[in-house]
């Protein structure tokens, strides 16, 4: 039986020389890959107590919707700027060469609710510290925070430091 991390193809040298990709459309195009990275990921939440699960644009939909049908709870999409047509809070946040900016229906949240975030990858951490302070300016508490694959080599989790965060494959370089 192959593994999770035998669904993603690495890609060596892109963008640029030295990176290797991690491309997980290898495992969108694999229906048992895709049903295990969906079975794994949601396996993160059995004992987690949770309202909503909420996802970045747009790997966080690929992963965050099946995990949300699962367990039979909203998903909240979390988009980038000028996506959403109803009034939206949004946040800034630094990207390798310049800044980008997600947002969120300012109605999406309601205080107290607990949430789960969803995406495919943790890199340095500030799309997801991005996605989690808008979670909370409106009153959500983030109650676990998943991922498919993490790039531990670029120090993600310390970005999240203090939140339950969990991926299903670690590559320990960058």
């Amino acid at each position: 039986m192959k593994e999770l991390k035998d669904y993603i193809l690495s890609i060596p040298d892109f963008p640029e020389k030295g990176i290797i990709f991690r491309d997980v459309t290898s495992l969108l195009q694999d229906g048992e890959g895709l049903k295990l990275a969906i079975d794994t990921m949601s396996g993160f939440l059995k004992d987690i107590d949770f309202d909503v699960v909420a996802g970045a644009e747009s790997r966080g939909f690929i992963f965050g919707v099946p995990i949300s049908y699962k367990y039979e709870k909203p998903f909240i999409p979390i988009r980038k700027a000028g996506k959403l047509p109803r009034e939206t809070v949004s946040r800034e946040y630094a990207l390798e060469y310049g800044t980008a900016k997600i947002e969120i229906h300012k109605d999406a949240i309601k205080p107290g609710m607990k949430v789960v975030m969803v995406d495919d990858l943790i890199a340095t951490g500030g799309t997801m510290k991005a996605a989690i302070d808008l979670v909370e300016s409106l009153g959500g508490e983030v109650v676990k925070v998943i991922f498919l694959m993490e790039l531990a080599g670029l120090n993600g989790r310390d970005c999240l430091k203090g939140y339950d965060v969990e991926s299903a494959i670690i590559y320990e370089g960058k």
